[in-house]
């Protein structure tokens, strides 16, 4: 379900909190073991943004069932018994004929298909066209099964039972730590949200669990195969981590996504979607006492898991020599040195972040040395660990860079090398501190203005290890010293410790002159921005689902017209508004 503005907007929101204003948030626990977390403030009125996470990711998956947390967010939107049918009891009786069909294809594949496979006779044991006479006729009456099923389901009901009510901005991510799904509403209709949500957490069918896997597979070859540095990106995650579950992608690999059965979902939603392994996330215009009521009416019905959720206990293997990949593709020459680092919380994770922060931005290291210096890269940016900049069970920090002109990925390697080794003997002055600093304060106060980022960090802090981090963090930025920094650029940036991966530009590829809209763009959002909003707008250019397209461009008009865009994104959203809409006008056009 997630957006491309969702993509950015939650990136630029979660960035490690500074000292300045302290929220006081309240804890309010059903006897269920459903965490809730309370933030009245009416500086929105009249809205509130709701949002409740499972503690799950690909990070809580292993071999055979990965993808099935990213899975799990699809199914979530497919309704109930009560919202997303016309006829529940002839629903169910579909559900269960299509699981059926879907138990005799996998018995086929695995029995008769994977043993073809490992004797060479045919080259995928999925690829249809390799089909035996039995498997094919399955497929088709699992195809009949869904098809006919599409009679009586109502799309999207759950959606629009909101939208017609006046909610707005309904999605989720899935990340490899967590999976998160919210919402604004309008303060007189928390009610609906508290039964919409319970609903589908007492009452999930897991209607269309077969068809979904189809765009599954269509999302995972819009975001990963289609762009030019998708597949090399997951396989360079696989060799850097070694034992660690971050190995794998969160969408998960292919043949995973059309294994796992319907009993395999059963169990997993059992462990991990429980009111103990929950937390809900309220932030907006309501009365604590008014709420607390309606929280245990509809969430207090949950029942406990038979199971409590598994620790995570694989942890990552010490490196001990260098990697390197190299990989030919349609794009930029480009590099990525990336190092294991800490996870989060830990107490050398502060350093490393004001580290990151000294080389990025227009007055950063990287760019003045790189970009208005040497003038060999587009593009310079260092980013200290994982999904929106943090990782629960281990770490990561890594240089990304393009190359500009004739510039060789090894010059920009180089160039890194140069000013990594500046950070390792040299102390960063005080003026250096002093302004990232104060710059993280200015940027908390931002990132504190508006409701949907308060909720999206209150739950992806709580996650990572307590919703207290929003608050008690800024002390320990500030205490970051230039020793600190020194001392952690000489720990972790060992050559034994990284991984390098370059990407030079397959022969048979044109050279595309960069767009000068992007370039205007790129130097009012920064490196780091750019480089996400470049992979967003690869994506654009590829989509052909006019109606996708179409909701993404609304979601952004709502956004920036509520002014619910951080400053600092502004530019870049409105970049990608317009393409968007150009690509839009293009579809149409060739519909006509």
């Amino acid at each position: 379900m997630r957006s491309w503005l969702l993509t950015l907007t939650v990136a630029a929101a979660f960035v490690a909190p500074a000292a300045a204003q302290q929220i006081q948030v309240e804890e309010f626990t059903l006897d269920n073991g459903m965490k809730f977390l309370l933030y009245p403030r009416t500086e929105e009125p009249n809205i509130i943004a709701a949002g409740w996470l499972a503690k799950v990711g690909s990070v809580n998956e292993r071999p055979g069932i990965t993808g099935i947390s990213h899975f799990f967010e699809h199914m979530m939107f497919k309704g109930t018994n009560t919202i997303g049918t016309k006829e529940p009891e002839k629903d169910l009786e579909f559900r269960m004929k299509q699981k059926a069909a879907r138990d005799k294809i996998l018995s086929i594949t695995f029995n008769t298909q994977y043993p073809r496979w490992k004797e060479g006779e045919i080259d995928d044991p999925w690829d249809p066209s390799n089909d035996t006479d039995e498997l094919s006729k399955a497929r088709g009456e699992l195809t009949t099964l869904m098809e006919e099923h599409k009679k009586i389901i109502v799309k999207d009901e759950f959606d629009k039972v909101y939208t017609e009510l006046g909610a707005s901005q309904m999605n989720a991510f899935t990340s490899n730590d967590v999976t998160f799904y919210f919402i604004s509403v309008p303060a007189n209709k928390f009610e609906l949200w508290a039964w919409m949500e319970s609903d589908r957490l007492v009452d999930s069918v897991f209607r269309e669990f077969y068809s979904e896997r189809d765009v599954v597979h269509e999302e995972r070859r819009l975001r990963t195969e289609s762009t030019p540095t998708g597949i090399f990106q997951e396989q360079f995650d696989a060799m850097f981590w070694q034992s660690s579950p971050y190995s794998w992608p969160v969408i998960g690999w292919t043949s995973d996504l059309n294994s796992y059965t319907k009993e395999q979902a059963e169990e997993y939603f059992n462990i991990y979607y429980r009111p103990n392994n929950l937390v809900g996330v309220i932030v907006g215009d309501f009365k604590s006492e008014e709420i607390k009521p309606v929280i245990q009416q509809y969430f207090g019905r949950l029942s406990r898991g038979p199971v409590e959720p598994p620790p995570v206990v694989t942890l990552e293997m010490k490196q001990m020599a260098e990697q390197r990949m190299y990989a030919e593709c349609d794009c930029q020459p480009q590099i990525e040195v990336r190092y294991k680092t800490v996870p989060f919380g830990h107490k050398d994770s502060y350093p490393l972040e004001v580290m990151s922060d000294v080389l990025n931005s227009r007055s950063g290291r990287l760019y003045k040395s790189l970009i208005e210096g040497k003038k060999i890269a587009s593009t310079a940016a260092a980013q200290a660990s994982g999904f929106f900049g943090a990782a629960k069970y281990a770490g990561s920090f890594s240089f990304n860079s393009e190359t500009k002109g004739d510039a060789k990925p090894e010059q920009l390697e180089a160039a890194w090398y140069e000013e990594l080794d500046k950070l390792q003997k040299e102390p960063v002055s005080e003026r250096e501190l002093l302004k990232v600093k104060n710059q993280t304060i200015a940027n908390q106060y931002r990132r504190l203005q508006n409701n949907f980022f308060i909720m999206v960090q209150l739950g992806i802090l709580e996650n990572l290890g307590g919703w207290r981090h929003i608050n008690d963090d800024s002390a320990k930025i500030q205490a970051v010293t230039a020793e600190d920094v020194m001392r952690v650029a000489k720990q972790y940036f060992e050559k034994t410790n990284r991984s390098t991966a370059i990407y030079t530009r397959l022969a048979s590829a044109a050279t595309e002159a960069e767009d000068p809209e992007f370039a205007a763009v790129k130097e009012k959002v920064g490196p780091q921005m750019a480089g996400m909003l470049k992979k967003q707008l690869d994506q654009i250019k590829k989509e052909t689902d006019l109606a996708k397209l179409k909701q993404a461009s609304e979601q952004m008009a709502q956004a920036i017209g509520a002014g619910q865009i951080p400053p600092q994104m502004a530019d870049g959203v409105k970049y990608m508004q317009q393409k968007l809409n150009e690509r839009i006008a293009e579809l149409e056009k060739g519909a006509k």
